[in-house]
């Protein structure tokens, strides 16, 4: 996954390359040195120097054959996101909401076209789905990144749709431009985004925006079985909820 449209003047290879290894990893959920060469075109003894370096430096394990991503990134992670002032006041607000709910909580902030989520607390009753804290997602295929999108400025909001595309999760996303714009649209009016299995089949997700000074900061969201988060749930219950802590969110954004 290209992570930014923002190409430099003069990219340095070996860093690409070393990059590209990395997310290869990831991807296939481990690899062979001949698996990265096959993947990345590269002679087998280029791989197998990439993977021999990242290992050194304490970012890739191996078994002796297979080379995997190592914990170092966790902490690298680990330190981003706490750099972030709003993971630190949001994850106790979200905390309140998994545990009023008993469903999952969320927290997304848009960075280089794609959401990011920082914060995601599980409640009693919360599912178990292949979402996990860093996870990167394309913005139009959830409610928080819906959320995100409808209060950027016009401009960015173009050049993420141009540069990332509108790819299909389930047959339920939205990958027609004009209609994402007019649901974008709603959103602003409205001050909510749903999404109806339109990331993960069976999930339903409803999200608010958290700003700052008048700019969107990130969205925060409760997700759930759809078998639990009907509409009459989310009106009554999840959304004031949501509601209330995006405004603590935000005064603590401000003032803390």
């Amino acid at each position: 996954m290209t992570t930014s449209d923002t190409k430099p003047e003069t990219p340095v290879k070996t860093a690409q390359t070393t990059f590209r290894i990395v997310e290869a990893l990831k991807e296939l959920d481990g690899a062979t040195v001949t698996a990265i060469a096959d993947r990345l075109e590269l002679p087998k003894s280029s791989a197998y120097n990439y993977l021999k370096t990242l290992e050194h430096e304490g970012y890739v394990v191996s078994d002796g054959r297979t080379y995997e991503l190592g914990l170092r990134f966790l902490d690298l992670g680990a330190y981003a996101r706490t750099q972030k002032k709003l993971y630190d006041v949001g994850k106790p607000e979200l905390r309140t909401v998994a545990d009023e709910t008993g469903e999952l909580a969320n927290l997304l902030v848009e960075e280089n076209g794609y959401g990011v989520f920082i914060v995601r607390e599980r409640g009693s009753d919360a599912v178990s789905i292949d979402s996990y804290t860093g996870q990167c997602v394309h913005l139009h295929t959830t409610a928080l990144g819906k959320t995100v999108l409808a209060y950027l400025p016009p401009e960015r909001r173009a050049q993420i749709i141009d540069s990332h595309g509108l790819p299909a999760k389930t047959d339920r996303t939205i990958t027609d431009r004009e209609s994402l714009l007019d649901e974008l649209e709603t959103i602003r009016q409205q001050e909510v985004a749903y999404d109806r299995e339109e990331r993960i089949n069976g999930l339903h997700c409803v999200a608010v925006p958290v700003f700052r000074d008048d700019r969107i900061s990130g969205a925060i969201s409760v997700s759930g079985p759809s078998s639990r988060l009907d509409e009459d749930r989310i009106q009554e219950s999840i959304l004031p909820k949501l509601r209330h802590a995006a405004t603590i969110i935000e005064l603590n954004q401000t003032y803390s």
